[in-house]
């Protein structure tokens, strides 16, 4: 078992390297030459959409039903205990949501409001950031082919989340919020390295709350009708879900 989990951990070092590169680098790599943003952002989406109800969805009814089973000789069980992850889910979705609401109307408003929001804005995504990089082992020990997708995707996914940082604060951004992002992509996987696993309550929690910040963000960011590319978007969602539903295909022969 150590020697699975210090593979899991190195390779989970390997895809948040690949994250944090992605962020830092991501205002040259939209100022490619040549490369057609509205393509990419929709690919992106497209693979991030068809990882999230692939693979993520079942993930949440997986926890759900481990938390069935730790809970189950405590609490009663009833309809809302069976709907409590996707309950934590659906606040994570609302909550960034409500960021990005914020975000807009700080955008009219005095620059000290703005500042003010801007923070908000960085801390709710620094622990976003985390808890990509946090759960990353755990990925990985679901399967080398799961993680690499999603490496991917949140990879293309913060190319495009760092261009929404730099259409609300620009200036704040440019200057140190990138660097910060950047950082909490490294700690959340120092984080999980040096300290004793959580409980499979806590990491199902994090997961669902993980899945619907991502949802909202790709919904925001990705599928935007003035800036789609059908096409584009329906060859990532495709090539996504072959490469998620193919092992399983071949376990079940």
């Amino acid at each position: 078992m150590e020697y699975i989990a210090l593979g899991s951990i190195t390779l989970a070092f390997v895809m948040t390297a690949i994250l944090m590169v992605c962020h830092y680098l991501s205002p040259l790599i939209v100022k490619i030459p040549g490369l057609d943003k509205r393509k990419i952002t929709s690919f992106a989406g497209g693979v991030a959409v068809s990882y999230v109800f692939l693979h993520m969805l079942p993930e949440l009814v997986e926890g759900n039903e481990a938390i069935g089973e730790i809970l189950k000789n405590d609490v009663p069980l009833s309809p809302i205990l069976d709907l409590g992850i996707f309950i934590v889910a659906l606040f994570g979705f609302n909550l960034y949501y409500g960021l990005e609401q914020l975000a807009r109307k700080a955008s009219a408003e005095p620059s000290g409001s703005s500042r003010k929001v801007y923070r908000l804005h960085l801390v709710m995504y620094c622990f976003y950031n985390f808890l990509i990089t946090y759960t990353m082992p755990l990925r990985v020990q679901t399967g080398l082919l799961y993680s690499i997708i999603f490496t991917i995707a949140m990879g293309l996914h913060f190319t495009m989340m760092d261009r929404n940082f730099n259409r609300h604060f620009s200036r704040q951004f440019s200057a140190t919020g990138r660097k910060i992002l950047v950082l909490s992509l490294l700690l959340g996987w120092f984080i999980t390295a040096v300290t004793e696993p959580i409980n499979v309550l806590v990491v199902s929690l994090m997961i669902a709350f993980l899945s619907g910040s991502i949802l909202y963000n790709v919904f925001r960011e990705e599928l935007p009708l003035e800036k789609t590319s059908y096409p584009a978007f329906t060859l990532g969602l495709i090539v996504t879900a072959v490469l998620l539903i193919f092992p399983l295909v071949l376990v079940a022969e």
